[in-house]
């Protein structure tokens, strides 16, 4: 209901008739502020395409608006301290675990790896950016280590205490698996074929639209094949379900971030148009995989468009 599909197919079709469209960027600051820009405005567009529509669409258009909030999760806040952050991705990390997400994420990035490591016929080389407390990377490398994959995956993330953590659960696990500190806003300049595949798992909705294109936009100059984002699915279902899980663990910080996630969460168009502004190219798929979504943009010329689009 939350995805707005027919309403934003529309409202996106009003977008590609204006001149300017997706608009030019010259560096990153440009790109930021204008992604915002027309996010807002294909946001206020769909909704007077409800307004028009009425009925059920202007009821999903309210509820829609009412829900979506840019308030930031606490494991965001800079007041915390570094080791009240931790607590806190440590919880999501055991949700995770709980929900068997992992095994999910693992099933389908290694496609894509497989495919890197036959046709380059070397080691593939993952980067996980905004990797929290490393669940994600770890479950890779341990994915990689059993199948005897030729594969090397880094962690990252701009919070020390969460790099110091999972270097440690790496060594413990003795793993092929490295955690450095980065800035995902603010990449260095990385090896030329160093980094094949650029992974952002559960942190989507932390960023804004410009600073997710950004990430994209650095993901398309130093990345060889592919950008995987993964995500919740924006839906009435897990405005509720999220919180509501978040809750089980008894940590008021940590269900209320639930709640704000929930809340935050980017529709498949909305994940797609990003995508379109960041790269200046329609090379992305966006599929659903209960109650996940996944945007994967290709750099190496083998996407093929598959967007669903907007039902009738």
């Amino acid at each position: 209901m939350l995805q707005l599909k027919k309403e934003g197919g529309l409202a996106l079709e009003k977008l590609r008739s204006e001149d300017n469209f997706p608009p030019a960027w010259q560096n990153m600051e440009e790109l930021e502020s204008r992604t915002n820009n027309l996010i807002a405005h294909f946001r206020d567009e769909r909704y007077r395409i409800s307004q028009q529509l009425g009925g059920l669409s202007l009821i999903a258009a309210m509820l829609d608006r009412t829900l979506r909030t840019s308030e930031n999760e606490r494991m965001d806040d800079r007041s915390l301290s570094e080791q009240e952050k931790l607590e806190l991705v440590q919880a999501l990390d055991r949700q995770n675990k709980l929900m068997q997400l992992y095994p999910r994420y693992v099933a389908l990035l290694l496609p894509l790896v497989e495919e890197v490591a036959q046709r380059e016929r070397r080691t593939a080389n993952i980067l996980e950016l905004a990797s929290g407390s490393g669940g994600l990377a770890l479950a890779l490398a341990e994915e990689v280590r059993r199948k005897k994959l030729p594969v090397s995956v880094t962690g990252s993330d701009i919070v020390p205490k969460f790099v110091e953590e999972g270097n440690r659960l790496a060594a413990a696990k003795q793993l092929p698996l490295t955690f450095r500190q980065l800035n995902a806003f603010a990449l260095p300049a990385f090896p030329e074929g160093s980094v094949d595949l650029m992974v952002l798992s559960q942190s989507l909705h932390h960023f804004t639209p410009g600073q997710l294109a950004v990430i994209i936009a650095q993901a398309a100059k130093q990345t060889t094949t592919a950008f995987v984002g993964i995500d919740g699915y924006r839906s009435l279902l897990l405005a509720g379900g999220v919180p509501l899980m978040a809750s089980l663990q008894g940590i008021p910080a940590f269900a209320c971030d639930g709640l704000t996630s929930a809340r935050k969460f980017y529709s498949e168009l909305e994940l797609a148009l990003i995508a379109e502004i960041a790269t200046g190219t329609r090379e992305h798929t966006i599929t659903c995989d209960w109650p996940l979504t996944i945007l994967t943009i290709r750099f190496d010329g083998s996407a093929v468009r598959t967007t669903q689009p907007p039902t009738p």
